[in-house]
């Protein structure tokens, strides 16, 4: 849990106070159940063909809200989050508690863990930066080896809060950012072209990336894969004689 980043409720304009009577008037003799909030950004950037293909950023927000009652759960959901919504949401699982009355379990044991770094990694480097990048990318793959066709290269980037409140009061958050950066080169040889790929990325920001060792190594992959895949010879086929040694050889019958 992190509590530097501003709360999807707090962004919502939600008060915490308010949003506990909700969810607890809502699961009020129920087992279980929780409401659940996710706030996403996502970031994508396609540079192929020597030109930027695509460029694309997103914000989805939402809510969740669960309750279970015996054998049976009830689920409602909404992009808006809201006090309005959450009415609504709460009206829509009550079917589920029909004619039931249970105890609110407790909830699952919280750790002290933080396992990504709560800063957004959409906004470093910048736009133009990330263009630039892909441009060195591009250049630096074709200027490798004259068998070069094409060349295909992305950075995308994520970052995404999860919360869970409980009827209790009690809020969990989880951050979660998420970067990629792939690379993608077709080369040929008279009429024969393949091609090769390497990508990497991790739960935090793009710093790691996009040094320029790692994005020439991540192109150094890519055509190594392309140019083997275009020395290649078909593999053995045909009829052969197959010998199954005792025991489980691994063939199923």
């Amino acid at each position: 849990m992190s509590d530097s980043s501003p709360s999807i409720l707090d962004r919502s304009g939600l008060d915490l106070g308010k949003a506990t009577s909700l969810v607890s008037d809502a699961l009020q003799g129920a087992d279980d159940g929780e409401l659940y909030l996710e706030y996403a950004q996502s970031e994508g950037l396609v540079f192929d063909n020597g030109r930027l293909k695509a460029a694309s950023f997103d914000t989805n927000q939402g809510f969740g809200l669960r309750a279970v009652s015996g054998e049976g759960a009830g689920y409602a959901h909404s992009g808006e989050i809201s006090e309005s919504a959450i009415k609504r949401a709460a009206d829509a699982v009550q079917a589920v508690k029909s004619g039931h009355t249970g105890t609110y379990a407790e909830g699952p044991q919280g750790t002290n863990r933080s396992l990504y770094s709560d800063v957004s990694p959409l906004g470093a480097p910048s736009f133009a930066d990330k263009v630039k990048l892909l441009e060195k990318i591009d250049a630096y793959a074709r200027q490798k080896d004259d068998k070069v066709r094409q060349v295909s290269a992305s950075l995308a980037g994520s970052y995404k809060i999860v919360e869970i409140l409980r009827a209790d009061g009690r809020l969990v958050r989880d951050i979660r950012p998420l970067v990629r950066v792939s690379v993608s080169v077709v080369v040929g040889d008279g009429d024969r072209q393949e091609s090769g790929s390497h990508g990497m990325g991790g739960r935090e920001g793009f710093e790691t990336f996009v040094t320029e060792d790692s994005w020439q190594g991540a192109v150094d992959e890519a055509l190594r894969q392309a140019l083997v895949n275009l020395t290649a010879v078909p593999a053995p086929a045909g009829t052969f004689d197959v010998v199954l040694g005792p025991g489980w050889p691994g063939i199923l019958l």
